[in-house]
C-alpha cells in the first residue's frame, strides 16, 4: 500500500510495486532480488529518512530514482513525471558518500563543470558558485586543486555540488561521512533551510541520532521490502506500551521481527 499523506501534499517521488532483480548466471537467467514489490511515497517539503541494514536495497532504490538503473517491474514517478522523463533530473541534487571528483580541478572549476551538466545558465553559475563555496566554508580554497583537499573538505564540496542547481529534491547519501563538528552543524542547517523553503530532502544515514533529529518521515527497508513507512514519531512509540523509545531500539525490533 502506498503511504498516505494530506491531500494537498504533492509527492516528490512515488514507487509503486517496484521490483529490481539483477541478472546472474549464464545468459542472465538467474537473478539477485534487490527490491521486492516496494511501494513508497516521498512527499514534498519533508525530510524523509531511508533506513535499513546493509544490503537492504537502499542503494538500488536511489539508483532507480537517479535513473542509473531501471526497474524490473513496477512504476516510479519523480517530481510528478515518469522516470523516463530525464528532464526532471535537472531538479534533483545528489550528494554521494564517496566522491570521485577529478582531483586536478579546482573547486570553482568542478562546480562550473557540474553546473553545465545540470543545465544551470552560465550567468547564474557565475553568481552562485562563490556564494555556495562561501556557504560550505571553502571560499579561501576555491582555486586550489581538489588533490590538496582533506576528506572533510571534499565532502563540503560535494554538498555545494548537490546544491548547485537549487534542487527541488535533494538526496543525501551518508552525508556526514568525514565531516567534523562544524561540518555536521552546517549540514543540519542546510537541511532545515531546504525544508523551510518547501523542498524535499531524502536522507540515507546510519547515524541514527541525526535521523532522529532531522527527519519527520521515514521508511525502513529490510531484504528489499518496506517494513515501515510513516511518521518517525509513530515508529518511536512502543506499540505495546505507547511509551517513547529510541530509534535504535525501534529498528532492532523491526529487524528481529523480519528475521523471525
Amino acid at each position: 500500500m502506498l503511504s498516505t499523506f494530506p491531500e494537498n501534499t504533492v509527492p516528490a517521488a512515488v514507487f509503486d510495486q517496484v521490483v529490481k532483480t539483477y541478472p546472474t548466471g549464464p545468459l542472465g537467467r538467474g537473478g539477485i532480488p534487490a527490491l521486492r514489490g516496494v511501494s513508497l511515497t516521498i512527499p514534498t517539503g519533508r525530510v524523509f529518512g531511508l533506513l535499513g541494514p546493509n544490503r537492504a536495497g537502499k542503494t538500488t532504490l536511489i539508483k532507480l530514482l537517479l535513473s542509473l538503473t531501471h526497474p524490473t517491474a513496477g512504476t516510479i514517478t519523480r517530481l510528478e513525471a515518469p522516470l523516463s522523463d530525464r528532464r526532471t533530473l535537472a531538479r534533483v541534487g545528489y550528494m554521494h558518500e564517496n566522491h570521485a571528483f577529478p582531483r586536478y580541478l579546482s573547486a570553482t572549476e568542478l562546480l562550473a563543470f557540474y553546473g553545465g551538466l545540470s543545465g544551470v545558465p552560465a550567468d547564474v553559475l557565475e553568481a552562485r558558485i562563490p556564494t555556495l563555496l562561501e556557504r560550505v566554508g571553502l571560499a579561501d580554497r576555491q582555486e586550489e586543486p581538489i588533490a590538496r583537499f582533506s576528506k572533510g573538505m571534499v565532502q563540503r564540496l560535494g554538498l555545494a555540488q548537490a546544491l548547485l542547481n537549487d534542487p527541488d529534491l535533494l538526496i543525501l547519501d551518508e552525508p556526514t561521512e568525514g565531516l567534523d563538528l562544524l561540518g555536521r552543524q552546517l549540514l543540519r542547517q542546510v537541511i532545515r533551510e531546504r525544508q523551510a523553503a518547501g523542498q524535499t530532502v531524502l536522507l540515507i544515514s546510519h547515524v541514527l541520532a541525526e535521523v532522529q533529529e532531522l527527519c519527520d518521515v521515514v521508511a525502513v527497508l529490510v531484504s528489499g521490502r518496506v517494513v515501515y513507512d510513516g511518521p518517525l514519531a509513530e515508529l518511536l512509540r512502543d506499540p505495546h506500551t505507547g511509551s517513547p523509545r529510541s530509534l535504535e531500539v525501534a529498528l532492532e525490533h523491526l529487524y528481529r521481527r523480519e528475521a523471525a
